[in-house]
């Protein structure tokens, strides 16, 4: 493992120095912050406190004017002005959150779709890349790709796609009906919750908890279902298979994580979002005018990548991760970052305040992700070069406005390898057997050296110590012999610890399983073993985990919910992370809550999401702040799920 420190003892003493973040390059720039006087959003938390508890509960309710109204839970109102009670106020709310969540994501994927289809007419500066991605999306589609042009074919996708989005039928998303399995779809179909067009589900939801309208909140409750599969398949799984055949499939690669990958002699570019239409020109461009940021004087150009944009060019490109979502202002904060240019989701208002203490940079890129006092650069496909070039080339012009005294880039930064596809993970499997490339995981399920497998999902949240309940969780799985898959800021929190080294099989892994990934490591020629946690992607991604879990479903005859596997979202704060967490629910999939979600102000939606909702889909929440008693619970159902499958 490649670190300037080690972090595999991170908890001893760092977390008792300070409770904002066990990782001690956040730390330091933390105390850098207060001592330059610059205001973080740990901050702006404490000056929130105590927050709402009505808000906490879920039982404030503005959805019309006569309001706001709140319900007391322990006396009187027990109803707002229109007579809706807790149940029904909880309700509406969570199913306005998951259409939030859901509609980022789609919304993401319409994006890519545009995209694909102007490079397809060769009417965009891009160049398709995901010649093998065609086949397969082509395939499942039911669209003929042989003896066509790629262009061709990746032309039709995107008009399937579009379909999807323009579908006045009762028909449901030919996405989702040619992407989860037969019985999901099924099942989904029974419940009456198979979502038609993306679009038309967002608008229905947001008309059906309008004040008025829907006084159900049982039937609230079964919309959310049908949002969270909006997302999965209009939003995660379309924007994925979009995203690979623009880009490529992602192969395993060797990057660093943390802070410390910033230059002090380079002009250091730092993108962060979610659009790879954005963050890929960036990294082209870079490269091609790495001489002219020489030409100033500096070494060249580092960059560095926060959030899901990090994760998607460190997949493919292998740029390194700067940090996650609570790490964002402290990039700046450095002193260090000539330019940081955000395009949609997680970025803070508050990033251009900080970047006003230095000489920093901040560009958006997206007519609705625009903040005050940013440079904008519009991108469309058709004048991405352009503008990529010329962001660049303002950071490189910045470089000479870069104040040595203000300089303090943290000496933290560890080796991680990203770029774990599914089909890289069928490729590294088929090293062991080539004709059913599933079977030997499956044996070593079956003969318990692989205990189950575990989804980590979602973001940090200031409410709880940054990296800490994830850390700790999936030491305690990896342990007990579970394979953990991560995506999101969840696994760049993994990725600064040594959770994604071949090292880490050895630091972190059971017996069982480091046996396991030290097999298939060797086969598939790494000379090391696979990393015990598999980075997966960006949010976007997680429906790389839905095909995984699909295939191992398809291959044993079973249901997704009779797997021996979970999910959870240990520091959840968006949206975006209730309507993925819904999607897993309704797969079937037991998943958990790190951070209390506002619902306790109903008895009904509590007991239906931890308990009901599993008799109806097979999968349900739990909650739970504790990180050890997260991780025995998951361990616990995993056992459940095996002692049925009789293994």
């Amino acid at each position: 493992m490649s670190n300037h420190h080690d972090h595999s003892h991170y908890t001893e003493g760092i977390m008792f120095a300070d409770d904002r973040s066990v990782d001690p390059a956040v730390v330091e720039m933390l105390h850098k912050a207060k001592k330059e006087h610059i205001e973080t959003i740990h901050d702006r938390y404490a000056q929130q406190l105590p927050q709402c508890g009505f808000g906490d509960l879920g039982i404030c309710c503005r959805n019309c004017l006569q309001g706001p109204c709140r319900v007391n839970p322990f006396g009187e109102p027990k109803e707002g002005i229109c007579g809706a009670d807790a149940d029904l106020i909880v309700a509406r709310n969570l199913l306005r959150t998951i259409v939030g969540g859901a509609s980022s994501h789609v919304d993401h994927s319409y994006m890519a779709i545009h995209c694909l289809k102007e490079a397809a007419l060769g009417k965009a500066d891009y160049e398709i890349k995901g010649a093998a991605k065609i086949k397969t999306v082509a395939a499942k589609l039911g669209i003929p790709y042989e003896g066509r042009p790629d262009n061709e074919v990746a032309a039709e996708i995107a008009d399937v796609a579009f379909a999807d989005f323009g579908n006045t039928t009762s028909e449901p998303m030919r996405w989702l009906t040619a992407t989860a399995p037969q019985e999901r779809v099924d099942k989904w179909a029974e419940l009456g919750i198979l979502p038609t067009n993306p679009d038309r589900e967002v608008r229905v939801a947001m008309h059906q908890t309008t004040m008025g309208v829907d006084g159900s909140p049982v039937n609230l409750l079964l919309s959310s279902l049908k949002a969270g599969l909006v997302d999965g398949y209009g939003g995660l799984q379309m924007g994925t298979d979009v995203q690979d055949i623009l880009f490529g499939i992602p192969e395993p690669v060797k990057s660093e994580a943390n802070l410390g990958v910033l230059s002090s002699d380079k002009v250091n570019i730092v993108v962060h979002g979610h659009m790879p239409e954005i963050s890929e020109k960036i990294v082209e461009w870079s490269k091609k005018l790495e001489g002219e940021a020489i030409a100033v004087g500096a070494a060249g150009i580092q960059l560095a990548g926060i959030c899901c944009s990090g994760n998607e060019i460190l997949m493919r490109q292998g740029v390194p991760l700067a940090g996650n979502y609570l790490s964002q202002e402290l990039a700046i904060i450095t002193g260090a970052v000539e330019l940081m240019v955000v395009d949609v989701q997680c970025f803070m208002p508050s990033i251009t305040k900080v970047a006003s203490c230095y000489h920093t940079k901040v560009v958006t890129t997206t007519p609705i992700g625009q903040l005050p006092d940013a440079e904008h650069f519009p991108f469309t496909p058709d004048t991405a070069d352009e503008k990529a070039a010329a962001i660049v080339r303002m950071a490189i012009a910045n470089y000479a406005n870069r104040d040595p005294r203000k300089v303090q880039i943290p000496a933290y930064r560890c080796e991680a390898w990203g770029g774990f596809s599914v089909e890289s993970i069928v490729g590294a499997l088929s090293a062991l057997d080539a004709e059913q490339p599933l079977k030997p995981l499956v044996d070593n399920i079956v003969a318990g050296n692989v205990f189950g497998a575990v989804g980590v999902v979602g973001c940090n949240n200031v409410k709880i110590r940054q990296d800490y309940q994830t850390v700790e969780m999936i030491k305690h799985l990896l342990a007990n012999n579970v394979l953990v898959v991560a995506t999101g800021c969840t696994a760049i929190a993994l990725a600064k610890y040594g959770f994604m080294t071949p090292e880490g099989a050895e630091m972190y892994a059971g017996d069982g399983l480091k046996a396991v990934l030290t097999a298939v490591g060797e086969a598939a020629g790494l000379g090391a073993p696979l990393p015990p946690v598999l980075h997966m992607g960006s949010c976007v991604d997680n429906s790389r985990i839905g095909d995984l879990l699909g295939a191992l479903a398809g291959y044993l005859g079973v249901s997704i919910a009779d797997l021996p596997v979970a999910a959870s979202a240990p520091e959840l704060q968006h949206e975006k992370a209730v309507s993925i967490g819904t999607w897993a629910v309704a797969l079937g999939v037991l998943t958990h809550c790190g951070v209390v979600p506002p619902i306790l102000g109903s008895p009904l939606v509590t007991k239906v999401l931890t308990d009901d909702v599993e008799g109806l889909v097979g999968g349900k929440f739990f909650v739970e702040l504790d990180p050890i008693k997260s991780a025995d619970i998951m361990l616990e159902h995993i056992a459940a799920k095996r002692k049925a499958l009789g293994i």
